[in-house]
């Protein structure tokens, strides 16, 4: 596996080629279809990503399913490339981080949200709308479901925590009554 470093460095180069093409969108999506793809398709992976084979053998396997994709050409020499240099294994890593660059340059923040039980659609609505209030940016939720907070929610934004969950609250107390601030 290759590092988060040279991972980066990776999706930087592509992405920076798509803000002069103005096509950094058209090929986040093909990175993500590709990685989606490969994360489905594990014995591909394997195959495409393991030394083990020989080069040849692990492009002519490649070219094939290339082939059949919609990608635009530069995403195509962009994947060869990571083949050649044997980086194709971080091809997961490489698709975030361009999504994150992606999502910075849109003014896109992601929130992850924990809740004890799923929300309704309407509360996601307003939770969303208060983020981007919060934010002043558009808001992506990843919303997980963790029964152990007992009840309440969790918003995670970057480095910014908003702990509203009981099990948080009933700690705060517990802590409190150990320091004898409750008579």
């Amino acid at each position: 596996m290759i590092s988060s470093k040279i991972s980066r460095r990776y999706a930087k180069a592509l992405f920076s080629l798509g803000q002069e093409e103005g096509n950094y969108s058209e090929y986040g999506k093909d990175l993500q279809e590709f990685s989606s793809f490969c994360s489905a398709n594990t014995e591909f992976f394997h195959v495409i990503s393991n030394p083990v084979y020989s080069l040849e053998d692990r492009k002519n396997i490649f070219n094939i399913v290339l082939k059949r994709s919609d990608f635009s050409p530069v995403t195509k020499n962009f994947l060869g490339l990571l083949l050649d240099k044997n980086r194709i294994g971080a091809i997961e890593a490489i698709s975030n981080f361009y999504s994150k660059l992606s999502d910075e340059v849109s003014n896109i923040t992601s929130a992850k949200v924990l809740t004890a039980k799923p929300l309704k659609d309407e509360v996601i609505k307003k939770l969303k709308d208060a983020l981007i209030r919060l934010t002043s940016k558009e808001v992506k939720l990843d919303l997980e479901v963790d029964e152990s907070i007992i009840g309440g929610i969790v918003v995670s934004i970057g480095d910014l925590v908003l702990n509203g969950s009981v099990k948080s609250q009933l700690e705060g107390i517990k802590e409190s009554l150990k320091r004898g601030e409750y008579n």
